[in-house]
């Protein structure tokens, strides 16, 4: 008797702690998984969901990842806010809308192979590997590369490949690829990027310099010219990290 009326009272305090979040009032921060999962599940349903990301399978992984394992111990507390956070090496973990935005519009299935272009932290790949077969997700910054890598080892990813190198050029020995996402934005589309998507392949990246713009670049091939062509979509105005390497001395 006694062990149910503990069971009863953990889920009254948990369903205050879920209600609390939905009012906007979250929860202490600690290392407690379940109040790190009302969080989770909160940014979900206040800041994904709530704008328009209805991808079922995109919700889960968002809800699934522990977002706050991939953000520094210095601002885990913010780990689920609506903005990005500093990583460390000048670069950041992006808004939690975006990761699940750029997620949604790669069209990735359970049986894709998809590329990253910046693994960062190693969230948005851990979020695409909730998603599909295979990722390939490249770091320019060695460190950053080590650590995303080392993380989500421990997690368990055992469908993530990181390498550690210029993602301008892509990964040409695993492609082609069902879809590419690129975390940081360049000044143009590298081309062979779009020449490693496989046909129906999406690359979703931010493109732009002082203004940017989250672009969707879809390969079809030409019926009649048996030639590749893209069609080419503007989602939202973003504000991403410059992409460097290669990319700042292409034209």
């Amino acid at each position: 008797m006694a062990r149910i009326v503990a069971t009863v009272g953990f889920c009254v305090a948990l369903s205050g702690l879920v209600l609390a979040a939905c009012q906007g009032d979250e929860p202490p921060a600690g290392d407690d998984d379940a109040v790190w999962r009302v969080q989770r599940l909160a940014m979900v349903e206040r800041q994904i969901a709530a704008r328009g990301v209805a991808d079922p399978a995109v919700l889960d992984a968002m809800r699934r990842v522990p977002r706050h394992l991939f953000v520094p111990e210095p601002h885990r507390e913010r780990a689920y806010g609506d903005h990005p956070l500093p990583i460390g090496e000048g670069q950041t973990i992006s808004q939690p809308y975006i990761v699940a935005l750029m997620s949604e519009l790669l069209r990735a299935g359970p049986a894709s192979r998809v590329l990253e272009i910046g693994t960062g932290s190693g969230y948005q790949a851990a979020v695409l590997a909730e998603l599909c077969r295979e990722v390939y997700s490249i770091e320019i910054v060695p460190a950053l590369g080590r650590r995303a890598d080392g993380l989500l080892k421990r997690l368990g990813y055992d469908n993530i490949s990181v390498r550690i190198g210029d993602g301008y050029r892509g990964w040409p020995e695993a492609a082609p690829f069902d879809g590419i996402i690129v975390t940081a934005a360049p000044g143009h589309v590298p081309r062979p990027l779009l020449e490693q998507l496989a046909p129906g392949g999406r690359l979703v990246i931010p493109v732009g310099e002082r203004s940017q713009w989250l672009q969707v670049y879809t390969k079809r091939i030409d019926r009649k010219t048996r030639q590749a062509v893209f069609d080419i979509e503007d989602i939202i105005p973003v504000r991403f990290v410059p992409m460097t390497g290669e990319a700042r001395n292409d034209p």
